[in-house]
């Protein structure tokens, strides 16, 4: 790795913790992207591998940078007041990269905080993400993933051990899964898939969940997420005309998640009118690397699809909300560089298109636990919602029902929206069945924000809330939907 200065850090810590409970800080001290070189015959896991140049004609990339001798000051948290860099010893044996978690942080006050960390030799300085600290443990804690990602087997770069190494040491995910090419992968590949899944799955630290792209251009892609440690590979049979109603069939015998993604694209998108699975399909992605799907350019979007013949209208996530689809809402990666959480797209010479890429999408999960059961019943009852790679925490509630849920039919409605981050939010805004309906520019850090909805409404009815931050970047809270008087 050659040597080059540092241009910051990444910094993350927990985002719910109890007062008292001693937590870690993770840290990756940055530099500006290089190629990594491929290369025959290296041990596992290393930077250099036979995997790092995909057919795409895309390179693996690095941008941590090297250990080097001095202190990090700490502010913002009980804990060490330094961090010594040789502390940050890489994510495997001979990595002299510094990239590591330091243990010994405390809240001992309930609220929310930050935790800034400071290279007194550059001035440079990072801050975590919003760390929410309560005096008693709550019941759901949050809890950060991307489960869509490629891997060298398809189109994509790196194979499944590397990419879930990566999630964790270096995305620092606390949820991870792969959702490769199925038509691109054999039965015996799937098995490997779903055994190194398995394998990485550790309660409590990381969750992984099993699953795979269903990929199907006239239909719309989707990916489906299984409950357990298996589930059938279903690959997509163009010439068949019931080829999505037998996604939906395994779907069903298996109780697992389907979730649409990309839908407002041109060339891989949905026409929400050729089939849906309402029990099953009860999510989707509505943003990655392509682009989002939210609303189209015209009529806010500032990151539309631009890849691929760009957006097609009748074909975003407010459409299928307005037909009457029950969506939660996710991020994800789709990402095809091997950088699962973290990626860096834009960085690559090569080829034109992949300068039109977007930032990646992550989910925030709220969950009773860190387990891969736990993960999937939040998924499941919608307990979740989408940002653009930003840990930015989020609650939205109407009538008390959570997001994600169905509110009790009474008027007026009560709506309640918290949201935190480290980059102060600029912009949020109450969507009310497709329409921004109410917004406020609070230009701060925290947001709590309590409002009524007056109006006489009807059954199906939703809303959500969207918060754009000062620095442009996005977070979607899952909606709420109106149920009977």
């Amino acid at each position: 790795m050659s040597e080059a200065r540092v241009t910051g850090f990444m910094i993350v810590a927990p985002s719910t913790v109890t007062t008292g409970e001693e937590f870690a800080l993770k840290i990756k001290a940055l530099r500006e992207p290089y190629q990594v070189p491929a290369r025959a015959f290296a041990g596992y896991p290393r930077l250099q591998g036979p995997f790092n140049i995909s057919p795409r004609g895309i390179h693996y990339m690095d941008n941590a940078a090297a250990r080097w001798s001095g202190a990090l000051q700490v502010e913002g948290a009980d804990g060490p007041a330094e961090i010594d860099v040789s502390e940050l010893t890489g994510t495997f044996p001979g990595d002299e990269r510094a990239i590591g978690e330091v243990e010994g942080f405390v809240a001992r006050k309930s609220g929310v905080r930050f935790i800034t960390v400071t290279d007194p030799a550059t001035g440079i300085s990072a801050t975590s993400n919003p760390i929410i600290a309560t005096d008693e443990s709550q019941e759901y804690q949050l809890y950060w993933g991307d489960i869509h990602s490629q891997t060298y087997f398809s189109d994509g770069l790196r194979c499944p051990e590397e990419l879930y190494h990566f999630a964790r040491y270096e995305a620092f995910l606390d949820i991870f899964g792969m959702a490769d090419h199925a038509e691109w992968l054999t039965d015996r590949q799937w098995e490997y898939f779903v055994a190194v899944t398995n394998d990485r799955n550790v309660a409590g630290q990381f969750a992984t969940i099993v699953g795979h792209e269903w990929t199907n251009s006239a239909l719309g892609h989707r990916n489906i997420h299984y409950p357990g440690d298996w589930g059938p590979i279903v690959r997509s049979n163009r010439d068949d005309p019931d080829d999505l109603e037998a996604l939906f069939e395994v779907a069903r015998e298996h109780d697992a998640l389907l979730i649409p993604h990309h839908s407002a694209n041109v060339t891989m998108g949905v026409n929400w009118e050729g089939g849906h699975e309402p029990e099953h399909e009860r999510l989707v992605e509505i943003h990655s690397i392509w682009g989002n799907s939210e609303r189209p350019a015209e009529a806010g979007n500032p990151l539309p699809i631009m890849t691929s013949g760009g957006e097609k209208a009748g074909q975003h996530v407010q459409d299928a909300l307005g037909l009457g689809y029950r969506f939660g809402f996710t991020g994800g990666g789709d990402i095809h560089d091997g950088r699962p959480g973290d990626e860096l797209h834009s960085a690559q010479e090569m080829p034109e298109q992949y300068r039109l890429l977007r930032r990646q999408g992550i989910m925030g999960v709220w969950a009773t636990e860190l387990t891969r059961e736990a993960v999937f019943d939040a998924l499941w009852e919608r307990r979740c919602f989408a940002t653009t790679n930003v840990r930015m925490p989020m609650l939205f509630e109407v009538n008390e029902a959570f997001m994600g849920q169905e509110a009790p039919a009474h008027s007026p409605r009560n709506i309640s929206v918290w949201a935190a981050s480290e980059s102060p939010i600029a912009r949020v805004d109450i969507v009310r069945n497709g329409e921004d309906w109410q917004s406020r520019e609070p230009h701060e850090r925290i947001v709590q924000w309590e409002l009524e909805d007056e109006e006489a409404g009807a059954e199906g009815d939703y809303y959500y809330a969207r918060f754009t931050r000062e620095d442009g970047w996005i977070g979607w809270s899952s909606p709420v939907w109106i149920g009977r008087e």
